[in-house]
Parts: structure tokens; sequence; C-alpha cells
């Protein structure tokens, strides 16, 4: 049997690559772009197993009535796959405030728009899937992205406490975190004009090493998109799912050093309690 899949941000990256694949082994994805022309070819090939609509996820308005509509025409949604997102690269004094509150409007807020949207659908069918796509910024940090890293870090903070809210009506969601990948992200991340002060920094060294190319980007996002598939295929709902050799090593690292801060600090934390513990 086909699955069903409703999937935002899908003229590029990850989002249209999942779209394509999925549409191939005859499932059908309702596929949520800004600018649904984008995606003609693919409506052209496969008719109306693709269900395109126009959405802007900052548009809180909208992401209700184009999930209800989607449920409406498609009668079920199996799979949620948050995967629109907006990028700025800038040290933290070059942002813009108008870049700062798109970054969180589009990967924190809009992420959250279309969840709390499908939630009451998923609930009234009795099953479905959320995948939230992250990044390894979702856990670790780069210099030049402190903006980004707020989205992500945010949105993988909610969505860890809405998977144990919604896990008793048979709802999972797992967030999956992808890799530095050669998708055309970096190509689209929005910059500002460069401060002097910061040139001689991390922000300067990692400005320098993405454009003259070497900043690496060792993951092949055909094998990310089958890792998403074959994850909702396999019907295991783990709450995180790492993709990539630099999410595994960058993330392990982060998560290694932050314990081992925790632990330095255990009898400090203990001190403040009541009856001092210690």
């Amino acid at each position: 049997m086909s699955t069903t899949w409703f999937i935002t941000g899908t003229s590029s990256g990850f989002g249209r690559l999942l779209t394509e694949e999925l549409l191939a082994r005859g499932d059908r994805v309702a596929a949520t772009v800004r600018r649904p022309e984008t995606l003609d070819d693919l409506r052209a090939r496969y008719g109306d197993r693709l269900w395109p609509a126009r959405l802007d996820v900052t548009d809180g308005e909208q992401v209700r009535r184009v999930v209800a509509d989607a449920f409406k025409e498609l009668g079920t949604i199996d799979v949620v796959v948050n995967n629109a997102g907006y990028g700025v690269f800038a040290a933290v004094e070059e942002a813009t405030d108008e870049q700062i509150r798109r970054v969180i409007d589009t990967n924190l807020l809009g992420s959250i728009h279309v969840i709390r949207a499908a939630l009451p659908h998923l609930r009234a069918q009795g099953h479905g899937r959320i995948v939230q796509v992250s990044t390894a910024g979702g856990q670790t940090t780069y210099p030049n992205f402190s903006y980004y890293h707020a989205s992500k870090w945010g949105i993988e903070g909610f969505c860890e406490t809405v998977a144990r809210e919604i896990a008793p009506f048979g709802i999972g969601l797992t967030i999956v975190e992808p890799g530095a990948t050669p998708t055309g992200f970096a190509g689209a991340l929005d910059t500002a004009p460069v401060m002097p002060e910061y040139e001689n920094t991390p922000a300067g060294e990692v400005r320098r090493a993405i454009a003259s190319g070497d900043f690496p980007l060792p993951n092949d996002p055909h094998k990310i998109t089958r890792a998403m598939i074959d994850l909702v295929d396999s019907g295991a709902t783990p709450l995180r799912l790492p993709l990539g050799s630099d999410t595994y090593e960058d993330v392990r690292a982060s998560l290694v050093a932050r314990l081992a801060e925790h632990d330095a600090h255990r009898d400090t934390a203990l001190g403040v309690v009541n009856g001092d513990p210690r």
C-alpha cells in the first residue's frame, strides 16, 4: 500500500528529492512550496498523486488552511515532513533585525505552525508520523550560524517535548539531523555586510572556507533522503536520527564536552539544595 506524505519546502534540496523519490515509488505527496509552478514537471509526470499547494509557513492562518485542505482532499496523511527552512550566514553583529526575524519565523515558528495544524487531524485518524528536518546545528554550533542555531535548537527542544505529549495518540515524532550536504543550501544562504572586526576570528575563518570551497560537504543527499524514507518504512520512532559523518562526529564531541562541563559543576549544583545532599 502507498503512503501519503505532506512535505513543506519542496522546490529544492531535501524536500524536492524526497518528493521525487516518493512519487517514483508510487506514494502520494502533498507538496507545499512558495511557488507551485516549480512542481509543474512532477505534476505532469505523476498526475493526481502529487497535490501541490502554495504555502508560506510563516503565515499561521495559511498553514492551518492548507493543512486542513490537504487532509480533506487526500483523506489520510501518514507522514508530515517539516522541511522548509531559511539560513542566515553572518556573525552575530552583522545580521539585520529583518534577517533574524525571518530565520526564527521560518525555521522555528513555521515548523510549530505546521505541527500544531496537523495534530488535530493526526489525532482524529489515530495514527501518523511527524518528521522534523533539523541539522547537525540543532545539537552543536558553528561560527556565523548563531541565528540559524537559535531556530534549530529551539525547534528541537519544542519537538522533544511534543514527542512525549503525542505518543499516547499513536503519533510518532523524529528529528532528523542531516550534516553538510551539497543540496544548494550554502548558495542560498542569506548574508550581510561583513564587519572587518570579525575577519581574524573563527567567523572569518569559516567565511573564507566557504568562499574558497574548502568547507567540507561529505554527505550524499540521495542517501540522506533514502534514510528518511527507510526510517518511516521501518516503523521505528527514534527521537533523533543523525545523518552524516559530520553530524555524528560533531554532535558526539559537543555532547561529550557538555557532559564533562556539566559534571565539573556537580558540587556547586548540589550545594544550593536545601540540606546540601553532598
